[in-house]
């Protein structure tokens, strides 16, 4: 397969996101029309939600996908703004579950309101897509929809119903990434490609979700490597909230029997110490398991980029090959 790296500069996100610029600001604004209600609480609460609504890369797909092959589709605007919908809604529902107090370096729900108030907004966030979806009327994007949401949420099911996370394999890391962060993706860039390019629709979805795999091994990896003001949450938060993640299963396969022990200990604790959170990570390190990341989402980047070989050169479809190599090499 070629490599995705076409560029010897990584491009920056807005450039990825200029042929659709104008566009992405409308799905600003619908997100707001979708989201307002007649309650004072849903409406400060989702006025917060969309100071931190992120840098729209999910919406940013749906958009180029539509655009590929060098038109506009008018429903995609809507569209990627139910696809942010869903995604703010899996936020709200994570930082709840793992007691998150910072997402994107500002208060999450349940930190500045409750569990239950971070629980019922990320229902009212879901219903408000779905009841989208159903003013749309087009049951092929509600069928892919409400296929990665499915997926999406069984997936959390398997990462809470694990018994040993330190048994966790590399094919059941796979599987988990797979459902929580690729579906989405995958679906994000189908359902740009039946708005705009169905023709495409079966490539775009495969896109989607190798991008996802591509992009999710890379945040595993800036877990260990950034800082918490390019996090926006503290560093190693994924040993501290004990999440066995890529790097350290590749790492765990080379421990001898006294780092395995610190590690164990560490998982043991309910609040692991700064100090044994930085030697769990500094182990990881030496025993390769950054690299060994590095190269799985490498390969992962090699399948995105495969995925769009019979796609027309458009702006559009030159964004989305960019975005892969945006996505990897954040971890850099």
């Amino acid at each position: 397969m070629s490599s995705p790296r076409v560029r010897s500069v990584t491009p920056s996100l807005g450039e990825i996101q200029a042929p659709v610029h104008d566009h992405l600001d409308q799905v600003a604004q619908e997100l707001r029309r979708i989201v307002v209600a007649d309650f004072p609480m849903i409406e400060q609460i989702s006025g917060h939600l969309l100071l931190m609504k992120g840098k729209l890369f999910r919406p940013t797909l749906t958009l180029l996908a539509s655009s590929v092959e060098g038109r506009d589709a008018p429903r995609a605007v809507t569209l990627g703004a139910i696809v942010e919908l869903i995604h703010l809604a899996t936020l709200v529902h994570d930082d709840s579950v793992d007691h998150s107090a910072l997402r994107r370096g500002m208060p999450t729900v349940n930190s500045l309101f409750s569990h239950q108030v971070s629980v019922i907004m990320g229902d009212f966030l879901y219903s408000r897509a779905v009841a989208e979806l159903a003013r749309l009327g087009d049951i092929e994007v509600l069928r892919t929809l409400a296929a990665a949401t499915t997926e999406m949420t069984v997936g959390e099911m398997r990462q809470l119903g694990a018994v040993d996370a330190l048994q966790f394999s590399e094919a059941d890391y796979e599987t988990l990434i797979r459902s929580k962060t690729a579906s989405l993706l995958s679906a994000a860039c189908e359902i740009g490609g039946i708005a705009g390019a169905p023709r495409f629709r079966k490539a775009l979805s495969l896109y989607g979700r190798c991008l996802g795999m591509a992009f999710q091994v890379a945040d595993d990896l800036l877990d260990y490597t950034a800082s918490e003001a390019e996090m926006g949450k503290p560093g190693g938060s994924d040993l501290r909230e004990h999440k066995v993640t890529l790097p350290l299963i590749a790492a765990l396969r080379k421990m001898g029997t006294a780092e395995r022990a610190e590690v164990e200990a560490l998982f043991a604790n309910p609040s692991p110490e700064d100090a044994q959170v930085r030697r769990v990570a500094e182990i990881v390190v030496e025993l390769g398991g950054l690299d060994y990341a590095r190269n799985r989402g490498e390969q992962f980047a090699d399948e995105a980029n495969a995925a769009l070989s019979d796609l027309p050169e458009t702006s559009a479809s030159t964004a989305l090959r960019d975005a892969i190599v945006y996505a990897v090499d954040r971890s850099q």
